[in-house]
């Protein structure tokens, strides 16, 4: 199974065991049912409820992305793993503060463990990244010791901020970073870590909608009304594995070009050609299979996400700590 990604304008329809895209243009393309774990959708497109029942029988989420590219909301089927127990276990972990702050710091030290990892890389390739590193690791000791979520918070910006003072040695000529922008981003390297970002929360999100845990509740980040604030949380520790790593290559590799970009109302954007190519390399570094260091198998990055997520599970119900999943 595997995630599909709906770029042009049309309509989505069911069509007995199968979606057919129809574009505006009246191409029309079958996805088997049996074969779609997530959809993820960009262009102009009608459903209708016999489409939207359909997902909902096979627990298929739907993304909805903007005009921009950017995230706007998502069809959530009714959750089919619902679990009073691990709801009520999960707000008690979220109600008591020495119980939030484990989980909390643990996914705050494995985000800056998982930036140093890509740093280091770096480092050892020549590119002048001292200076970063050196201020992830004050911020990794600070975490260490806060004692509340905000000062977790905190941590985690200035370790950002650290983060991205390297993109300057680290990319290719052309594409300056100075400071992070949104809303809208900046620039081209704005652009791509904002639409990374994006496409992470909804792949994090339906691996969570596979797990019996309420995304809604969170740890790290402040749940909070309109948002799956659990998606962010889990998305931290997997930002600098995927998305920064796909910048990375798309810049570095001469992949993604300044052709690939438009600007719009003092923002810049990818255009239809730059959201083709970013999101065959982001599907491609899912797909990607790795030596899972425990199980002692390949497994891809998007089985990481939601083996992540059992990991989470099984600390709710006391029976294994969590450690977050750490880079080599």
């Amino acid at each position: 199974m595997r995630d599909y990604y709906i770029l042009r304008g049309g309509r989505l329809r069911r069509q007995e065991n199968t979606i057919y895209v129809e574009s505006s243009d009246g191409e029309k393309k079958a996805i088997p049912i049996n074969d779609v774990q997530s959809l993820f959708v960009f262009g102009e497109v009608d459903v209708n409820t016999k489409l939207l029942v359909f997902l909902s029988q096979h627990g298929i989420p739907m993304h909805i992305f903007n005009y921009y590219g950017y995230y706007s909301g998502s069809y959530y089927p009714r959750e089919r793993l619902l679990s009073g127990f691990l709801v009520v276990r999960q707000a008690e972990h979220y109600l008591d503060s020495d119980k939030r702050m484990k989980i909390a710091r643990e996914i705050t030290l494995t985000a800056c463990d998982n930036i140093l990892a890509n740093l280091r890389y770096y480092q050892r390739q020549g590119r002048d990244v001292t200076k970063p590193i050196e201020g992830l690791e004050r911020e990794r000791h600070s975490a260490t010791s806060s004692s509340t979520v905000n000062e977790l918070m905190g941590c985690e910006g200035r370790s950002r901020e650290h983060y991205y003072s390297s993109f300057e040695s680290i990319l290719r000529p052309g594409f300056e970073f100075k400071e992070r922008s949104r809303n809208p981003p900046e620039n081209m390297v704005n652009c791509l870590i904002s639409f990374g970002n994006s496409l992470l929360y909804g792949t994090v999100l339906s691996e969570i909608y596979h797990t019996q845990m309420n995304p809604t509740i969170s740890f790290l980040h402040e749940p909070g009304e309109r948002r799956y604030s659990l998606a962010l949380d889990l998305s931290e520790v997997f930002k600098p594995v995927i998305v920064d790593k796909v910048i990375f290559n798309l810049i570095n590799n001469r992949i993604i070009k300044p052709e690939h970009f438009h600007e719009e109302l003092k923002g810049c954007y990818l255009n239809d050609h730059g959201r083709r190519i970013f999101l065959k390399e982001y599907d491609e570094k899912l797909r990607t299979t790795i030596k899972h260091p425990r199980l002692g198998r390949s497994i891809s990055y998007q089985r990481l996400i939601r083996l992540e997520c059992y990991k989470m599970v099984r600390h709710l119900l006391g029976e294994t700590e969590y450690n977050g999943y750490r880079d080599r």
